[in-house]
């Protein structure tokens, strides 16, 4: 993997949960699986919760550009198809680094208004 195409893919806030959320699962992942629950991470909302006007504008962006772009960089492997996602060997290594930079740089609320 070429580490400026990783860590521009991995620059990007939805193709990062994207990986986390592909980490904690067993099997493959439909891309509608991960919209409907990074949509409910952006609004706030119970994944239960979400609709098609949340949902909706996170499919297409992953559908039309994250997980393609994740897919060419080796990060995961994903099936444009039958729109469905899978681990690589790289995934979770990929995951825990950006476990620990969201750890190094979190920040209690009470003094990010400090």
């Amino acid at each position: 993997m070429d580490p400026d195409s990783v860590f521009d893919a991995i620059g990007n806030r939805r193709r990062r949960r994207v990986l986390l959320s592909l980490s904690r699962a067993p099997d493959e992942v439909t891309a509608d699986e991960l919209a409907v629950e990074i949509a409910a991470i952006e609004n706030g909302i119970d994944p239960s919760k979400v609709g098609s006007d949340d949902r909706t504008p996170v499919y297409i962006a992953l559908t039309q550009r994250h997980l393609e772009t994740l897919d060419g960089v080796g990060a995961v492997d994903y099936d444009d198809r039958s729109k469905t996602v899978t681990s690589t060997d790289a995934t979770e290594p990929l995951a825990e680094y950006i476990r620990r930079l969201q750890t190094a740089c979190y920040k209690p609320k009470s003094e990010e208004s400090t």
